[in-house]
């Protein structure tokens, strides 16, 4: 089957509509990061530095070890899939750069701003019982007030604070910034100009310049627009990205062999996931993957949840059982998954979306009441 075609919006969008292949895996890059964090049941109270000897304690180490170990990568791969579907919804859409950040305020700050005074209770609760905080020690007035709009990890930052998984959003505000500052020019070339951008800021990476997790963070992200512009140019079907993928994944096996160069496996490795779940996007012609579309809703509120969920289990732990070594149980593994991935549906169905609907009916009112701004 050949690549969908572009729709006749200035031949800047593919004719299919829902990826859910790719939503999809946005639910498992977010539980992927979950056993990368699940160590943090094992730290005990005290200052950074603390290393935890995985193989030893967690559950089912041997069988899970990749996803022990490099769970954190799938961070790389949000970065690449928002860039892909960030072009496929605004490179065609004439009045979306207009309405751009008011659906990314809709969107992330309201479970954001949740999750971020919940943590800010439970350090304060945690540190009042042991002395010093959980996991992240930056938790003061600086680092809150940097946290509030995002911008905690913009380079101001001692280190990460209070819902530390939160430091990836915030440098993809930057990646949104870049993203929209660029989308006029996009339209009209979006793939002679996403990859050079994408290449350029992941050579910063390479180069370790300063703020590589920011650069990385662009990079990643408009390496998946230049993969959706090469989509419009219909290089990219099931029949070129099944061999392209598995090239990547040989690759990165190759690169870490010879050169053991790990910002090189993370690049082929995400592309290589990037390409293949495209790939059954593209031969799925008529949507009957479309419940990937609801289970990819979840992934945000995973994302955030899962460490004040990982808080407050401890803080119940050390008041109750008053060991953590309980988390060395598989059972308490499957718990956990299974309460951060409830925790990411409730929320989508009954604060994100309200508070999304909400933001738009406060932004509706203020045009309303000031049409001479609108």
């Amino acid at each position: 089957m050949n690549a969908a075609p572009p729709s006749a919006k200035g031949r800047l969008r593919l004719s299919k509509r829902h990826f859910n292949a790719l939503d999809f895996s946005r639910l498992l890059a977010a539980v992927a990061v979950l056993f990368w964090h699940y160590q943090h049941f094992f730290v005990p109270p005290v200052e950074y530095g603390f290393h935890v000897r995985r193989s030893a304690v967690v559950p089912l180490y041997h069988a899970l070890a990749w996803l022990y170990d490099y769970g954190h990568t799938a961070v790389q791969y949000f970065w690449a899939v928002s860039g892909f579907v960030f072009a496929h919804v605004y490179l065609a859409d004439t009045q979306g750069r207009g309405r751009f950040w008011l659906a990314r305020v809709a969107r992330l700050w309201p479970l954001h701003l949740l999750t971020l005074m919940l943590v800010a209770v439970l350090q304060a609760a945690y540190a009042g019982l042991n002395g010093t905080d959980f996991i992240y020690h930056q938790n003061n007035l600086k680092h809150f007030l940097l946290s509030l709009p995002l911008m905690q990890y913009w380079g101001w930052q001692d280190n990460q604070s209070f819902n530390g998984p939160s430091w990836s959003l915030s440098t993809e505000m930057l990646a949104y910034a870049v993203f929209w500052l660029t989308l006029p020019a996009l339209r009209r070339a979006p793939l002679a100009l996403g990859l050079p951008i994408a290449a350029g800021f992941v050579w910063a990476v390479f180069a370790k310049l300063p703020d590589r997790d920011v650069m990385a963070c662009i990079g990643y992200f408009f390496g998946g627009v230049a993969v959706y512009g090469m989509a419009l140019r219909g290089w990219l079907r099931p029949a070129t990205l099944l061999p392209l993928g598995a090239l990547l994944v040989a690759g990165a096996f190759w690169t870490w062999n010879g050169w053991q160069s790990r910002d090189m496996v993370i690049l082929a490795g995400t592309f290589a996931a990037l390409c293949l779940t495209l790939a059954l996007d593209l031969a799925d012609r008529n949507d009957r993957f479309a419940i990937g579309r609801q289970l990819g809703d979840a992934s945000y509120g995973i994302y955030l949840w899962h460490f004040p969920l990982q808080l407050m289990l401890v803080l119940l732990i050390d008041e109750t059982v008053g060991t953590r070594r309980i988390a060395s149980q598989p059972a308490f593994l499957v718990f956990f998954l299974g309460l951060a991935i409830l925790a990411g549906f409730a929320s989508h169905r009954w604060f994100e979306r309200p508070a999304q609907r909400w933001v738009f009916r406060m932004a509706k009112r203020l045009r309303d009441h000031h049409p001479a701004h609108a």
